[in-house]
């Protein structure tokens, strides 16, 4: 990968990095270069069988160099998250980097056993979760980094995100199809991401962990392909003015792997610089409120347990 040329220290070298959605596209790309940096890896996946593939592979080219650990949750549900959390901290007794990469988009409005909206279940609630379990880990070293996949598909957002819909029912009653309301839906989670990671950087001032996050440009993965033909056809059509994993991966390695970024906190990226969002990503008080909803929204949950 190009960025190799562009960082002057290797800070990844021997450090853990715990990483979501590691067993295909950008995730996995970026955990296999990892990897052959010298970093050790806890990778969270859903299917045991092929993060098991994925974590033999990784180990295979590194020559058994690098340590690759297995997690397996569900990112829809919040009980999964707080069962995996317990697992990696019972596991890990150092996170260096946590990578909150794990994402999806569903064409018909689902809920989750939490009674949440199942994109904004996985996308949002899932890293915010995650990352507060782990938080206390990541605050044990001297420097740490939450890493979280944006996209500048956040522009789509014309008004913020609408907290008097977030179970997306008005937003799931547009047109069915891929340009209508499920896609609205995904670029309203990825400027949720934007938004936690600037109030995440707020409340880790002074901590030693930094937050940030990046968009990896339309990338050509397996993204998307679960939601029937007419997403597969659209998906195709872009294919040829898309990405390869490793040039979508590039940015997010350079987070994990850069000294560059060592007074940074709170940015957004795009190709290893730091880019301004749209006004409605700065909002700070819409941050804040986000960070406040998505609080009672993981209380719910641990209620209902």
């Amino acid at each position: 990968m190009d960025v190799k040329m562009k960082t002057s220290n290797w800070i990844v070298k021997d450090k853990y990095v715990v990483i979501t959605g590691a067993t295909s596209g950008i995730g996995q790309t970026a955990a296999k270069e990892l990897a052959a940096r010298g970093a050790n890896l806890g990778i969270v996946a859903r299917n045991l069988a092929k993060a098991n593939e994925v974590a033999a592979q990784i180990m295979a080219s590194t020559g058994g160099r690098t340590n690759v650990d297995v997690f397996i949750a569900d990112m829809a549900s919040q009980q999964s998250i707080r069962n995996v959390a317990a697992e990696i901290l019972a596991k890990c007794s150092k996170i260096d980097v946590l990578i909150n990469n794990a994402g999806a988009m569903f064409i018909s409005r689902k809920l989750t056993e939490d009674g949440l909206e199942m994109t904004w279940a996985v996308n949002h609630l899932a890293p915010f979760l995650l990352t507060k379990l782990l938080m206390d880990r990541l605050k044990e070293n001297e420097h740490s980094r939450v890493i979280t996949t944006a996209s500048h598909g956040h522009k789509m957002i014309k008004n913020g995100i609408n907290f008097d819909d977030l179970s997306a029912e008005r937003l799931y009653s547009f047109p069915k199809k891929i340009v209508g309301g499920p896609t609205l839906r995904y670029a309203e989670t990825k400027l949720a991401n934007i938004l936690f990671t600037a109030e995440l950087a707020e409340r880790l001032k002074g901590s030693g962990v930094t937050a940030h996050c990046f968009d990896p440009g339309l990338v050509s993965t397996n993204f998307n392909q679960n939601n029937g033909l007419l997403a597969r056809m659209t998906m195709a059509g872009m294919k040829p003015f898309s990405r390869s994993p490793e040039k979508g991966a590039e940015t997010l390695v350079w987070l994990a792997d850069t000294d560059e970024i060592a007074d940074h906190n709170g940015h957004y990226y795009t190709d290893m610089q730091v880019t301004i969002p749209t006004i409605h990503a700065q909002n700070m008080d819409a941050a804040k409120r986000l960070w406040e909803v998505s609080e009672e929204q993981i209380r719910y949950s641990e209620t209902r347990v």
